[in-house]
């Protein structure tokens, strides 16, 4: 399964680290052929089960005139497996969008490395945020969560998830793993790995967090409104590198970054704080998914705070940053503008100075003989 075209001629030594970071998606692409190959045998068809499809299915029948049977799901040990193998996933649509979208896009750029590093990083997010926020929208309208937020609180703990909600943290969780072997693969510069560490950690963070307290619902809410935000941001990004004079989208992403903040608070506080600690079902219960205990709720709240907190400094100093830098490129434009009339005057007193003291002239030869 050739993914990544092989650019360079050499023929590195094999399982060195050049081969491994040339070759990983082949290599990668290989192993979940493993897994896929284990279905068709019924030895090694329960293990790659495991792997393959989603675990914990829950059939409930519905009370009505055609009684049906509904799947829900809930977590386990078993999602483990199952989140490797998506992230294995990950890494292979990572090497595809590489190969055949950013990288033909920079050969005809011509980017600069600098510019060449953001606009990979902006590519990759751009896709994964778009896809991430229309299947969770999507999501939150089959469950109708928007037209009835009391639901983010109603009836905790939410052990039981539908296919969809389930599944759709098992990519979440396997795609910002993938992220750290990602790392390694596209070949890192040492001083951005510590920023990228950091928000890869948040990420996983706070996805586990809502997926084993059972606050999926409040979860998706908030990735959903989060994803939106920070596809506005890449996607300017992008159209900021063809074209340095579209910055429209980043005063648009500003205003929407703040009111996200403002809305992820708002949203916390009010299921968290107030759903939550109103509850009747209180206490804690390993055995039946409830955590709605005043420490884990004051500590769910302390890391959503903080987190927001976090992102609006570093949201304040990026815009100080472009501040600053805009201030400088109109101080140098305006030194530049007054040096160049200089100049123009200069060289027109030279002429009118040849011209009215030339050679030809009577006082030219007076001073010339003097």
């Amino acid at each position: 399964m050739g993914i990544r075209k092989k650019t360079n001629n050499k023929n590195p030594p094999v399982l060195s680290h050049e081969f491994v970071i040339q070759n990983h998606a082949d290599i990668v692409s290989c192993v979940a052929m493993v897994f896929l190959l284990g279905l068709m045998f019924e030895v090694t068809s329960k293990f790659a089960v495991l792997f393959i499809t989603v675990q914990y299915n829950v059939t409930i029948s519905t009370n009505g005139p055609e009684e049906t049977a509904v799947n829900h799901f809930h977590h386990g040990i078993k999602d483990l497996a199952t989140t490797f193998f998506y992230m294995l996933v990950a890494i292979i649509m990572h090497a595809i969008i590489q190969e055949y979208v950013l990288d033909k896009i920079n050969r005809k750029k011509h980017f600069s490395k600098t510019k060449h590093s953001k606009f990979n990083e902006s590519g990759q997010l751009s896709a994964f945020y778009l896809f991430s926020f229309g299947w969770g929208a999507s999501i939150l309208l089959s469950e109708k969560l928007l037209s009835n937020p009391v639901t983010l609180w109603e009836g905790y703990p939410h052990t039981l998830m539908s296919f969809q909600m389930k599944f759709y943290f098992i990519c979440q969780l396997g795609y910002w793993l993938h992220a750290l072997p990602e790392l390694y693969f596209q070949k890192t510069k040492k001083e951005d790995i510590p920023r990228q560490l950091v928000y890869i950690f948040l990420y996983l963070v706070h996805i586990a967090g809502a997926y084993i307290l059972n606050l999926n619902r409040l979860g998706l809410v908030l990735l959903v409104l989060h994803y939106f935000v920070e596809l506005l941001f890449h996607v300017s990004r992008l159209l900021y590198f063809s074209n340095e004079k579209r910055q429209t989208g980043f005063t648009i992403w500003a205003v929407l970054f703040v009111l996200g903040r403002l809305l992820t608070l708002s949203l916390s506080v009010l299921t968290v704080g107030f759903g939550l600690a109103t509850s009747e079902n209180q206490g804690f219960d390993l055995a039946a998914g409830n955590f709605n205990v005043i420490f884990v709720r004051i500590t769910v709240l302390a890391a959503i705070c903080l987190t927001q907190a976090f992102m609006m400094w570093k949201f304040i100093n990026f815009q100080l940053r472009r501040w600053r830098e805009h201030a400088q490129t109109q101080t140098l434009k305006k030194k530049q503008v007054p040096s160049k009339s200089k100049s123009k005057k200069d060289k027109a007193n030279g002429v009118n100075g040849v011209n009215s003291h030339g050679a030809d002239s009577p006082r030219a030869r007076k001073e010339k003989s003097s």
